[in-house]
């Protein structure tokens, strides 16, 4: 059939994953009755919209394995015994005096939550109640106070010389060469991190250990100098990053975890850890790219230039968001309040792909978009497509309307526009998350001024747009009309982008114009330059 590759599944990567592992747990010869898919919660400092997309992509795949005909879960892991390294931004600064001190046993500073790490916990895991993602929390103090991960910690302490050999061997880091790969809570300052525990007594199933202090968030942090046994079945200890995933993986059976490329060496010798030590053969990965601010940085819990999936959600609609975490697994995205606007749009073009109103020629593109729109309803996707309006747009009219007549002046202005009969709920909050955006994030944004001669351009463009429909033939036509108006086409690409996108630069225009539709970039390129709205 000309070689075309069959689609699997539904035909998203998610379905491709899916498919992998099912294949990968036949050749295995386990059980396929109950496939677990696992996401690790930070809880030290704020989640932030990377944090969450770990969970939602999880998520992705329990859905696809479902579609499959499997039964599967999520498992929503917060390592809330890990001790707080560093003040995040904006918080008490008391709250360096609790440095090395496990988040669970530090007091709120909010007041509003049993502890620190139980305040940071809940923010991620409202952002997955909001995104209507169904999962079992899995507290990592609870796990170690109830014993679930009791019997893998004492074969990972049994067998550490061999450990620490290999960790030395695998990744060049000799820190647990003659120290176990495990953290007991010191009974004196009741900080973790700062006592080496250097012997295991396997018939007392308990660790030595002395509080010599160690590195954390940057900073040396002197102990106390205690020394002491602790039992390592008494839930007050933790072990290692560079052992804990495996001993997770194998006490609750877990089938699939992602990961961010900052963590592989950790993965890589926990994947050793769960095969030669616990004799549990590691989850089926896969390797996702961090989001990046605007300015090149990684997305910090400590640094406080997070974003929130809350943050997202006071602009953009769920499935916008879905749709962030969704499209790709791969590759490094800038992310930030900007980015919003082109994602709200981007999905409305989606939905009308999905629906019809629009065709592309590729049938293998148009199956993956189809089958991400349904990954984004859950695989529960709705009957009938809403009306489109560009997102900017409603941020623009409701930035002039007044707030006791934001809607009705709206409503009045996009009937004007010939975008609508009547205002329905769907419109009515996506204008409220419009509003929000204008009015929080319009001191980053930059007016744009257009020349009369720049808005003779963009009426020819708009012309050019009621019948052309290529993406190469609408790239082409840009260049001619900015020469032929007399305009340097960077200069004329520049306007565009400004009103599109709120950039000096982006995708190649042509693509992008027909990507989002071509008449709902005719109908905002309309709007821009008819001053009579504002």
């Amino acid at each position: 059939m000309g070689g075309s590759t069959p689609t699997i599944g539904r035909g998203l990567w998610l379905d491709k994953v899916a498919s992998e592992i099912v294949s990968r747990e036949n050749r295995l010869g386990r059980s396929l009755d109950k496939v677990i898919v696992e996401s690790g919660l930070g809880a030290s400092g704020i989640p932030h919209v990377g944090s969450i997309g770990d969970a939602v992509r999880a998520h992705g795949i329990r859905l696809a394995l479902r579609d499959l005909g499997y039964n599967s879960h999520l498992i929503a892991y917060s390592d809330d015994f890990d001790g707080l390294r560093r003040v995040p931004e904006g918080f008490p600064k008391s709250l360096k005096e609790q440095i090395g001190t496990p988040v669970s046993m530090i007091d709120d500073p909010f007041g509003c939550h049993d502890s620190y790490g139980s305040h940071m916990s809940s923010i991620l895991l409202d952002g997955l109640d909001k995104l209507g993602i169904p999962y079992k929390f899995q507290s990592g103090t609870e796990a170690y106070r109830s014993g679930l991960l009791t019997p893998q910690i004492e074969k990972i302490l049994a067998r550490a010389d061999e450990i620490g050999a290999r960790i030395s061997e695998m990744l060049g880091q000799s820190k647990f060469v003659g120290v176990l790969p495990y953290y007991p809570l010191c009974h004196n300052c009741k900080r973790i991190y700062l006592a080496q525990a250097f012997q295991y007594l396997p018939g007392e199933k308990r660790v030595r250990y002395r509080c010599t202090g160690s590195q954390l968030g940057g900073e040396w942090i002197e102990g106390c100098g205690h020394e002491a046994e602790r039992s390592v079945s008494d839930g007050l200890g933790k072990l290692s990053w560079k052992s804990e995933f495996a001993a997770r993986w194998s006490a609750l059976d877990v089938r699939f975890e992602a990961f961010g490329k900052d963590i592989g060496d950790s993965v890589r010798i926990n994947d050793w850890i769960s095969e030669k030590i616990l004799d549990f053969p590691h989850p089926y990965h896969v390797r996702y790219e961090l989001f990046l601010t605007r300015s090149g940085e990684k997305i910090s819990k400590s640094r406080g230039n997070v974003f929130t999936p809350q943050s997202w959600l006071t602009y953009g609609s769920r499935e916008s968001l879905l749709l962030l975490m969704y499209k790709r697994i791969e590759g490094t995205r800038l992310l930030g309040v900007e980015e919003i606007p082109v994602y709200m749009d981007e999905f409305d073009a989606l939905e009308d792909l999905y629906f019809g109103k629009v065709k592309i020629d590729n049938v293998a593109k148009a199956i993956q978009q189809k089958a991400l729109y349904e990954y984004i309803y859950h695989l529960n996707p709705p009957q009938l497509s809403p009306v489109h309006v560009p997102y900017r747009l409603l941020a623009k009219l409701s930035s002039v309307a007044t707030t006791d007549n934001l809607y009705p002046y709206v409503e009045k202005k996009l009937q004007e526009y010939k975008y609508i009969q009547r205002l329905d709920e769907g419109l009515r909050e996506k204008i409220a998350l419009a509003k929000n955006w204008m009015e929080e994030v319009k001191t980053e944004t930059e007016s744009v001024t257009i020349t009369e001669v720049g808005k003779h351009a963009i009426g020819e463009l708009i012309v050019i747009l009621d019948s052309e429909k290529d993406p190469t033939r609408i790239q082409g036509e840009i260049y001619e009309i900015a020469k032929k108006n007399g305009i340097t086409p960077s200069a004329f690409f520049k306007i565009l982008y400004r009103i599109l996108i709120n950039a000096e630069r982006g995708p190649r225009l042509g693509p992008y114009i027909v990507d989002t539709g071509v008449e709902r970039v005719s109908k905002l390129l309309s709007s821009e330059i008819d001053d009579s709205h504002l």
